[in-house]
């Protein structure tokens, strides 16, 4: 029996062609060449990285140009603008009129003292005042009268005078018919020579009299006045002795207790003015060179953001920080207390167009002379870079980086300050 089987349905080939075998063995070999020649610099790269990092845990930032404001942002606390301390104007006992926290109005009266010493010393300089203004009313007087007597010898000595020209006068009618005796002329001209110096003298006495007494009253004058001014002064001093508010607001603490002894110039008692607050903020010591006053100043009260200016800064650095104080400026925030905390961001300088890169932890773990940037080929790119200025949240990019550079901003101490490093997915 004959088993049927498929060969009737085979088809014989003909025998491949060894060239075309060859073009394609040829053409496989020059893929993997052009691939490889593709891959080699990528896979030396890979290679050269000495450490491999997940994407995932890395944090990255682009190079962008752009207006950068260099600040510093510190904690401050509220104060009264104007708080004057108040002291005691004179040795006593006080008697206060107000409680700590009572709330005043400017002018009013917080304090009285006691002092029986200044009242004494007031009503000695009174009565001295008064002995001196009588003692010149005493002298102005007797002025008058030593005057009247000084000009009444003038004028006795101007009527001798006249007469002593009437007897010459006849002395020479006589002389000329010769009737008198030449003893008798020359006399009659010695008495007229003697009435003129003696009216000449009495006239300049007078005068110089006069003068003197003027000079006298002037002295007491001034002696006068300057115990009036001492008489004003004590006075003043008694005045003072009601110690009033100098600002309307509440009364702090109080420094001595009622009817205590007080020293002069010891301090009783603080007064707030709650209509004014500035800021007491502590700056860094490392910005100590760039603060200056008129800086303008943020304000953050809740929500809210209040401009402000640097009003003062200490000349000195305490604990690694220099102290300052921060004025509000038009508006102000309401319902703020004193010591409250707020934060304060000074502006210091404001750059503009500048390649700037957001903040992070590799400006500390790098130096600010380091950074590792993306080459687009899966490989960060270890390059020296110079940082300019500083904000809250950017620096400047003086030299290394340009703008578009991908550069990660999270720490690199992972990295080990590796030339390269290979970021995968």
């Amino acid at each position: 029996m004959k088993i049927a089987d498929t060969s009737a349905q085979d088809v014989v080939l003909e025998p491949k062609s060894r060239k075309r075998s060859y073009l394609i063995g040829g053409s496989s070999l020059l893929l993997i060449l052009v691939i490889a020649w593709m891959l080699i610099p990528a896979i030396n790269r890979w290679a050269s990285a000495t450490m491999t990092v997940p994407l995932e845990r890395l944090r990255i930032a682009e190079v962008t140009r752009g207006d950068l404001i260099r600040d510093v942002s510190v904690q401050g606390r509220v104060i009264a603008a104007i708080s004057p301390t108040l002291y005691a104007p004179a040795a006593g006992s006080i008697t206060l009129q107000v409680d700590a926290g009572a709330t005043v109005v400017e002018g009013q009266v917080l304090a009285t003292i006691d002092s029986p010493e200044l009242a004494n010393k007031h009503k000695q300089a009174q009565a001295a005042r008064q002995q001196q203004a009588m003692e010149l009313e005493r002298q102005r007087i007797e002025s008058r009268q030593l005057a009247l007597d000084k000009r009444k010898a003038a004028d006795l000595a101007e009527v001798a005078l006249i007469a002593a020209k009437r007897e010459k006068r006849r002395a020479d009618q006589a002389n000329e018919v010769s009737v008198i005796s030449v003893i008798d002329f020359e006399m009659a001209q010695d008495e007229l020579r003697n009435a003129e110096l003696a009216y000449e003298h009495a006239v300049a006495d007078a005068n110089l009299f006069d003068e003197r007494l003027a000079f006298e009253l002037k002295v007491s004058e001034l002696k006068l006045q300057g115990q009036t001014l001492l008489v004003e002064d004590l006075q003043r001093q008694v005045d003072d002795l009601s110690i009033e508010s100098p600002v309307s607001g509440i009364v702090g603490d109080l420094l001595v207790s009622q009817k205590a002894a007080v020293s002069r110039d010891m301090p009783v008692m603080a007064v707030v003015d709650l209509s004014r607050f500035e800021i007491e903020a502590q700056v860094p010591e490392s910005y100590a060179d760039d603060l200056g006053i008129g800086m303008t100043a943020e304000i953050i009260v809740g929500n809210e953001r209040f401009l402000g200016k640097l009003v003062a800064v200490s000349p000195e650095i305490v604990n690694s920080q220099v102290g300052s104080r921060i004025r509000f400026g038009d508006r102000m925030p309401k319902n703020i207390r004193q010591n409250q905390r707020l934060t304060t961001r000074i502006l210091i300088e404001e750059r503009p167009a500048v390649l700037m890169l957001q903040r992070g932890q590799f400006l500390e773990s790098g130096g600010g002379r380091t950074a590792y940037v993306l080459d687009g080929e899966g490989l960060a790119i270890r390059r020296r870079i110079t940082i300019g200025a500083r904000s809250l949240s950017a620096v400047e990019i003086a030299d290394g980086l340009k703008e578009g550079d991908r550069v990660i901003i999270s720490s690199v101490d992972q990295f080990r300050g590796a030339d390269s490093v290979l970021i995968t997915d």
